[in-house]
C-alpha cells in the first residue's frame, strides 16, 4: 500500500503564521477604527467627538455603544456602516446633521440596557430609547454656537 504525501511542514507553518497575523491584524483595525479619533476624522462627526469627549462616557470608545456586542453582529454591522460612510463621503453626499436610523437607536439602546442592568431594573419603560429622556448623556446637546462647526439640530 502507497501512502500519499502529507502536506509538508513549511506549507502548514506559512498558512499559521498567515492566520495569525490576519488575526492580529483584524484585532489593530477593530481598535483603531473604534476610537474617537477615526469617527472624529471626518468633518461631518467632528461635533459628535467633541460633545463625546466632555460627557460622561468620554473614557468609552465610540463602538462601545455604537456597535453590537457579539463579534460577528460587530464586524457585520461596522463593515456595512464603514461603505456606506465611505460612499456616501466619496460622492459628497454627508449630511450636515447626523440623525440615527432605527438600528442604530436598537444598538445603542441595547449596549445602554447591557451596561447599566443593574440601574434599569425596576426603571418603568416609557419612551422606546434610553436617549430619547437622556440624550445629553451620549453626547451634550449642544455646543455655543462659537464653538460650533456643522450645523447642530
Amino acid at each position: 500500500m502507497k501512502k500519499s504525501p502529507g502536506i509538508p511542514l513549511t506549507t502548514v507553518l506559512v498558512i499559521l503564521l498567515m492566520g495569525i497575523a490576519l488575526t492580529a491584524g483584524a484585532g489593530f483595525s477593530m481598535k483603531a477604527t473604534d476610537q474617537a479619533q477615526f469617527c472624529g476624522s471626518c468633518h461631518v462627526m467632528y461635533e459628535a467627538v467633541r460633545t463625546h469627549q466632555h460627557s460622561v462616557h468620554a473614557k468609552l470608545d465610540c463602538n462601545e455603544c455604537h456597535t453590537p456586542d457579539p463579534f460577528v453582529s460587530k464586524m457585520t454591522f461596522k463593515s456595512y456602516a464603514g461603505m456606506k460612510d465611505m460612499y456616501r463621503n466619496a460622492l459628497g453626499q454627508v449630511y450636515d446633521v447626523i440623525h440615527a436610523t432605527d438600528r442604530t437607536k436598537d444598538v445603542v439602546n441595547d449596549n445602554c440596557t447591557r451596561c447599566h442592568a443593574m440601574t434599569t431594573l425596576n426603571v418603568e419603560t416609557v419612551k422606546p430609547y434610553c436617549t430619547d429622556c437622556h440624550r445629553q448623556v451620549p453626547h451634550l446637546s449642544k455646543l455655543p454656537v462659537a464653538q460650533r462647526r456643522v450645523a447642530d439640530e
